[in-house]
C-alpha cells in the first residue's frame, strides 16, 4: 500500500474524533449530522480502497455484490418514492383519524407525481430565461430541504442509541392528548410504560428508586389533567404512589421540560441525573426542549406504530426546520439571488 493510502485513513478517523466530542457535548445539535455523515462516507471509501487493495477476488466480488444490490435497492425507493409515500398515506387513512398533520405523506407523495408535470405546463408558456429560473432556484431549495432532512434523519437515528444508566433520580414522561377526557391513549400509554419499565429495571439492578414525573396540564376538551391521568395509570401498573409526581400546568414540551425542572429543583437532590420519556421519533425534538430549558437530560424512546413513523418524522422534521426558520429564510433568498444571477450570466454569456 502506497503512503498516501495510510494517511487517508486520517480523514474519518478526525471526523469520527470531531463527531464524538461535538456529540458528547450537545446530542441535540442538527449540524453534528454533518460531521458523522463526513465520518460515514470517508470511512467507507477507505474501507473500499482497503477491500481492492487486497487482491483477494472472492472477497472482491462480495463485497461489491453487496454493494451493487444496496445501490439498487436505494435507486428503486427513490423511483417508487411518491407511490409509497401514498401507500402509507393510505394505512394512516384507514387507522388514524383524517387530520392535517396525519395526511402529510398523502400531500408529499401527490407533490412528488404532480409538481414537475406542472413545471412542465408553466415552461412551456414562459420565455426560456424564466424557465431555466424555474428549473435552478426550485432545485437549489428541493437540495436545501433534503440536505437538512438527511441530517435530522441521521441525529434523530443516532440518538436512539441514547442508553442512560440506571442511576437515575428523576424519570420525566411528557404528556400527550387524552382519549374521551380523561382516558390514556395507547401512544401516551406507551410512553408510561416504557418510563416504568426503566424505574423498575432500575430499582431491581441497583435498587435506587427514582421518582416518576409525569407532565401535561389540562386540555379544553380533558376533564382531567394529563399528568394526574398519567400517574393514576402509572400507580395501577406498579409504581408506588410515593415515587411518582404529576405536574399538570404544562400545554406545551417546552413547558413541560421547564415545569418539570422547577419541581426537580425543588426536591432534595442537589445534583439530580434526569432523563425524560416519549415516543421515538419525538426524542431528538423534546431534546432540544429540554436544553432550551436548561434541563440538562437525554430522551428514551417508546416504540411507535411503523405505519404512523412516516407522517410523525416529516411532522417533527418542519417543526424543528421552523425553529430557525429566519437562518432557513437567509439561505433561501440567497439562493433565490443565486439562481437569477446564473441564469444572468447564462444570458450575458449567449447560451439563453
Amino acid at each position: 500500500m502506497p503512503a498516501t493510502y495510510y494517511w487517508g485513513w486520517l480523514v474519518p478517523i478526525t471526523c469520527g474524533i470531531v463527531f464524538s466530542w461535538r456529540y458528547h457535548r450537545d446530542k441535540v445539535r442538527l449540524s453534528n449530522g454533518i460531521w458523522f455523515s463526513l465520518f460515514f462516507y470517508s470511512f467507507l471509501t477507505m474501507l473500499a480502497i482497503s477491500i481492492f487493495g487486497t487482491n483477494n477476488h472472492p472477497l472482491i466480488v462480495v463485497c461489491g455484490t453487496i454493494f451493487v444490490l444496496f445501490l439498487m435497492a436505494l435507486g428503486a425507493i427513490f423511483v417508487l418514492q411518491a407511490f409509497l409515500l401514498l401507500w402509507n398515506a393510505w394505512i394512516v387513512w384507514k387507522r388514524e383519524s383524517h387530520t392535517l398533520a396525519n395526511m402529510l405523506t398523502l400531500f408529499l407523495g401527490l407533490g412528488i407525481l404532480i409538481l414537475p408535470w406542472v413545471a412542465s405546463v408553466i415552461g412551456n408558456h414562459v420565455s426560456q430565461p424564466v424557465n431555466s429560473w424555474m428549473t435552478i432556484f426550485p432545485n437549489l431549495v428541493i437540495l436545501y430541504v433534503a440536505f437538512w432532512f438527511y441530517n435530522y434523519l441521521t441525529m434523530l437515528v443516532i440518538y436512539q442509541f441514547n442508553f442512560p444508566r440506571l442511576r437515575q433520580d428523576y424519570i420525566i414522561v411528557l404528556g400527550a392528548g387524552l382519549l374521551n377526557g380523561d382516558q390514556v391513549s395507547p401512544l401516551l400509554g406507551q410512553r408510561i410504560m416504557r418510563g416504568l419499565a426503566f424505574y423498575k429495571k432500575q430499582q431491581a439492578k441497583k435498587k435506587h428508586p427514582a421518582i416518576m414525573i409525569f407532565s401535561g396540564g389540562q386540555g379544553g376538551d380533558e376533564t382531567v389533567p394529563e399528568g394526574q391521568a398519567m400517574l393514576d395509570y402509572a400507580i395501577k401498573h406498579g409504581l408506588p404512589p410515593e415515587n411518582g409526581w404529576a405536574e399538570t400546568r404544562s400545554k406545551t414540551t417546552l413547558q413541560n421540560m421547564q415545569y418539570s425542572k422547577a419541581l426537580i429543583d425543588q426536591g432534595p437532590v442537589k445534583h439530580p441525573k434526569t432523563i425524560f420519556v416519549t415516543n421515538n421519533y419525538h426524542t431528538f425534538r423534546a431534546g432540544m426542549f429540554a436544553k432550551q430549558a436548561g434541563l440538562k437530560a437525554d430522551g428514551i424512546g417508546a416504540r411507535t406504530a411503523r405505519f404512523f413513523l412516516p407522517d410523525a418524522i416529516i411532522r417533527e422534521y418542519i417543526a424543528i426546520f421552523v425553529r430557525h426558520k429566519w437562518w432557513h429564510a437567509l439561505a433561501i433568498v440567497s439562493m433565490f439571488i443565486l439562481s437569477i444571477a446564473m441564469v444572468w450570466l447564462d444570458i450575458y454569456n449567449g447560451q439563453l
